[in-house]
């Protein structure tokens, strides 16, 4: 397994764009100009591979919003969207981020509970999808 932190640049993009298409646009049926809201050029994202395969992606905005976490059907149950969050948690933590927070989807809230986020306010729905506020400190 390889995991980097990478811009969304010519060389990064295509791997980027390809988890996500396979999980939200294939799988989750949300549209493209949805998916791709324009945000991704000043983010940091995850690239995680395996065995020379992209297997999952995430990002982060500069104010700590972490989003975009996606791991590709055929890898998951592996641990691999711990290892994406957490590594966006870490960078987080090295610029001296008091907090990251996300809008977790409705059935991922024990996912992000286990890695110490907390929910907060009330449910929204994003792109037709029930999500939750969570938070987690840095300090």
């Amino acid at each position: 397994m390889h995991i980097q932190l990478v811009p969304f640049d010519n060389e990064h993009q295509p791997a980027i764009r390809a988890v996500r298409n396979a999980v939200f646009i294939e799988e989750q049926h949300i549209s493209p100009e949805l998916e791709f809201d324009g945000l991704d050029d000043d983010a940091i994202h995850v690239l995680l591979s395996i065995d020379g395969q992209w297997a999952g992606t995430g990002r982060m905005l500069n104010d700590g919003h972490i989003g975009r976490i996606a791991v590709r059907k055929e890898f998951r149950g592996l641990g691999l969207g711990a290892k994406v969050v957490q590594a966006l948690v870490d960078e987080a933590a090295q610029r001296g981020l008091e907090r990251v927070y996300l809008g977790a989807q409705k059935y991922a809230t024990g996912f992000y509970r286990k890695l110490g986020f907390t929910p907060y306010g009330d449910e929204f729905l994003d792109a037709g999808i029930v999500h939750i506020s969570m938070e987690k400190a840095l300090s």
